[in-house]
């Protein structure tokens, strides 16, 4: 992925210099260049196109949002009832990711979105330890979790 990074870049690079134009201008113009010509000779790499794996950080990073701003509204909602009825609760989280910065992105994650936030970490790395001020499923908020970063985590950093 990083050769692919800085061929694109070195592209952009000789198409500003072939044009005797050191503008930003010119150095997207090739940049896009590069991209295409990488697209077009991409069966000669050995990963993925690193577009791709670009895309799915952006997706990451937009599914963070939304799930901020709902566990915000969420928490708020529970926070201005009359009545408070909470079903705090900590349950495991069974993970199937394997690198560390997989786990703490995952643990991160979880814990910066309002409402949850990851107690432990098991020995082996494959079980987080979550508190959730307010569950009624426990499957569900599991499943919830998986289909959502965990996966997502797992589209970034999978070839």
């Amino acid at each position: 992925m990083a050769f692919q990074i800085l061929l694109n870049f070195f592209i952009a690079v000789i198409w500003m210099f072939m044009n005797s134009s050191l503008t930003a201008t010119t150095f997207i113009i090739g940049y896009l260049i590069g991209l295409i010509l990488i697209i077009m000779t991409r069966r000669f790499f050995n990963s993925r196109l690193y577009v791709w794996r670009l895309w799915a950080a952006i997706k990451l990073t937009l599914l963070f949002f939304k799930e901020l701003t709902l566990s915000n509204i969420s928490v708020l909602m529970l926070v201005i009832r009359p009545k408070l009825k909470l079903q705090p609760m900590i349950f495991a989280l069974p993970t199937e990711l394997e690198h560390d910065w997989e786990i703490t992105l995952l643990s991160s994650l979880i814990t910066l979105t309002p409402g949850t936030i990851v107690l432990h970490v098991s020995d082996d790395q494959r079980t987080l330890y979550i508190h959730a001020i307010d569950v009624d499923d426990v499957d569900e908020a599991i499943d919830s979790i998986k289909n959502s970063f965990e996966k997502a985590i797992m589209e970034v950093s999978r070839a």
